[in-house]
């Protein structure tokens, strides 16, 4: 099936969806935000928390809301479910300043953000990850000090992404100047001890994640105390599990660290099902 794409205004097969200008602000600055938000059963998960965190990064940046209304957003996006037929997989929005001469400052006159919207099926899981763990590498944070806004400048990451891949890890978790992490490349990071889930604070150090965010309740529907704390990498070797989190992966658990065992458990394994259970209840 052809793959349909929005680009401001249209509806388009996806390999001819280019008609972003060339002075485009997104493209000239990274001068945009945007969301990943998950499909399931041909539903949004979450919606209303995702358009929550957009709303507050184009505010962050000054940027004038792409559509209408919220409602009128909403629509364009289940229509790119619809003609994408996309029953499990996500929606990925992205909301640029708009086009205007290539200058450093924000454009004198008001111009009309940009907004593309397009749809991806998901992969196929490979259960091995749950049961192995996955591999994380660790580098020096290297992104600029407003990570809470989801911009689209995302170079730091794309090198983070690469230096785990060229060491045949699934993910790099990043680390500030005191040496605590941050969070992953794409992620969010956990670590587990006894009946306690610790995680970095939702500071302008990380992006708070909306899956970390359902976790936390999901977490202390089960019992579980949330820790909202800093760790190192030492802290990670002595907890009892680690796992990451993020709308594409739900929640995966860690087997090393830098090459260093990292311990396993149940409580991981345990929190991911219950997302699951609650995806599908959601969007009944």
């Amino acid at each position: 099936m052809q793959r349909i794409s929005y680009c401001n205004g249209h509806f388009l097969p996806h390999q001819h969806a280019n008609i972003v200008h060339i002075e485009d602000r997104g493209y000239q600055f990274a001068d945009g935000v945007y969301e990943v938000m998950h499909v399931h059963h041909g539903v949004l998960v979450d919606l209303a928390p995702h358009l929550d965190r957009l709303d507050y990064s184009l505010g962050e940046l000054g940027i004038s809301y792409p559509c209408s209304s919220r409602r009128a957003l909403e629509s364009l996006m289940y229509e790119v479910i619809r003609r994408n037929r996309l029953e499990y997989g996500s929606i990925y929005v992205q909301v640029s300043r708009g086009v205007s001469k290539r200058e450093f400052y924000f454009p004198k006159k008001p111009v009309t953000p940009s907004l593309v919207i397009t749809a991806q099926r998901m992969q196929p899981f490979n259960p091995a990850l749950l049961q192995q763990g996955i591999k994380i590498v660790t580098l020096k944070d290297a992104r600029w000090k407003r990570c809470d806004i989801k911009s689209i400048a995302l170079l730091a990451p794309v090198l983070a992404k690469q230096h785990a891949a060229q060491r045949g890890a699934y993910e790099t978790w990043q680390v500030d100047e005191e040496g605590y992490i941050t969070e992953g490349a794409s992620t969010n990071a956990w670590i587990v001890k006894g009946k306690t889930l610790q995680t970095t604070p939702a500071t302008h150090s990380i992006l708070n994640g909306i899956t970390r965010q359902r976790l936390m309740v999901l977490a202390k529907d089960m019992g579980l105390k949330i820790l909202e704390k800093r760790f190192t990498e030492a802290d990670i070797l002595k907890a009892d599990e680690a796992f990451l989190s993020s709308t594409t992966t739900y929640l995966l658990p860690l087997s090393s660290l830098n090459g260093k065992a990292v311990k396993r458990g149940t409580i991981a394994l345990a929190l991911r099902e219950k997302y699951a259970e609650y995806c599908a209840r959601a969007t009944r």
